[in-house]
């Protein structure tokens, strides 16, 4: 046995090559700043104004968006909103409609309130004291138009309140 350690540490000792020098630290290289977020795509205009009536023209999609996140009509007009579903799917599988709030509503709580309406359109009799304009619920390939006055100058929430949709499909109308 000792014979045996003799030899082995014999072949560490001997012929063994110097060790390799460390490795030099690689250059310092330059760390570019990420790329800026690209800019959200500007709103559709999805509004014509004969000068008496502005009428918007809103779809939803299957994809559960609606066109534009941003609506905006002249205060003192009459608006004629179309809400047109350009999907196949059928309205109880991927159904949209529009509602407008009054000022100051809160879109979300009105959204999981409306999920337990569905015999009413998902528009919750309770809340609405909160609704200036809504449509009924459409399916692919139908459209639905509601008629109302411009409400007074300012930004007023808008949604859809299929369920699960409100995430996606929301938004504000202005009034100027």
């Amino acid at each position: 046995m000792r014979i045996l350690f003799a030899v082995a540490l014999s072949l560490v000792g001997c012929g063994s090559e110097p060790a390799a020098p460390a490795p030099a630290p690689a250059p310092a290289q330059k760390v570019e700043a990420p790329a800026p977020a690209p800019a959200p795509a500007p709103a559709v205009n999805v509004v014509t104004d004969d000068g008496t009536v502005a009428t918007v023209q809103l779809e939803g999609t299957d994809t559960m968006k609606y066109n534009t996140n941003r609506i905006v009509v002249p205060a003192g007009r009459k608006v004629k909103l179309v809400l047109t579903h350009t999907g196949k799917l059928p309205a109880a599988t991927m159904g949209h409609n529009f509602v407008l709030l009054k000022a100051g509503s809160n879109g979300q709580a009105f959204a999981m309130k409306a999920v337990t309406a569905a015999a009413n359109d998902y528009i919750p009799q309770d809340l609405a004291g909160q609704i200036i304009a809504h449509t009924k619920v459409i399916g692919g390939g139908e459209s639905v138009t509601v008629e109302f006055d411009a409400p007074a100058a300012g930004e007023y929430p808008f949604l859809c309140t299929f369920p699960g949709h409100y995430a996606m499909m929301n938004g504000v109308f202005v009034v100027e």
